[in-house]
């Protein structure tokens, strides 16, 4: 189901990445995006990504279904010698058509998984203040550690809340 998936082929999939990437904006993510993305921006975006893979700085898992991506999430690897320890889980999202699957949990365990692979005992995630990756978050035991007002902008242009969270990997 979720799988790590390489940077040639994430860029194979480039157009079914960027389609999700473009639902995830559409549907109100708080992922760094405001709507209308374009599909040369999310394009771009995915770019920027394979690039940190072929460095060796992300990891992307995917959950692939007839060829569409409809689930992804990034881990984050911090490369300086005092936090090679660490990661950060970050854009985690799940098409529209494909949620209350049980997607996002199978992709953070996934991620978690390759996480402890990698030798991380230290997983860092932020997310908008009373969203659904909250509950997430808060469901999957991890530890609530802060919070700053007026973060992040909504797709509507209001400022919104970020929580912070972390979790030791044992």
């Amino acid at each position: 189901m979720v799988e790590a998936l390489t940077a040639a082929e994430v860029e194979r999939r480039i157009g079914a990445f960027a389609a999700l990437l473009m639902d995830a904006v559409d549907s109100g993510a708080s992922i760094g995006f405001v709507p209308p993305l374009s599909e040369a921006e999310a394009r771009r975006y995915w770019h920027s990504v394979i690039a940190a893979q072929r460095e060796g700085r992300r990891v992307v898992l995917g959950v692939v279904e007839n060829d569409a991506v409809i689930g992804s999430v990034q881990l984050d690897l911090e490369m300086r010698a005092n936090g090679n320890h660490r990661a950060e889980a970050m854009k985690l999202f799940v098409h529209r058509s494909a949620r209350r699957r049980g997607l996002a949990r199978a992709l953070m365990a996934a991620l978690e998984d390759e996480a402890r692979r990698l030798g991380r005992t230290l997983i860092l995630m932020d997310t908008r203040k009373g969203g659904e990756a909250e509950k997430l978050c808060d469901s999957l035991g991890y530890t609530r550690w802060g919070e700053v007002p007026d973060y992040a902008r909504n797709a509507d242009g209001r400022l919104h809340a970020t929580v912070f969270y972390f979790r030791r990997l044992g």
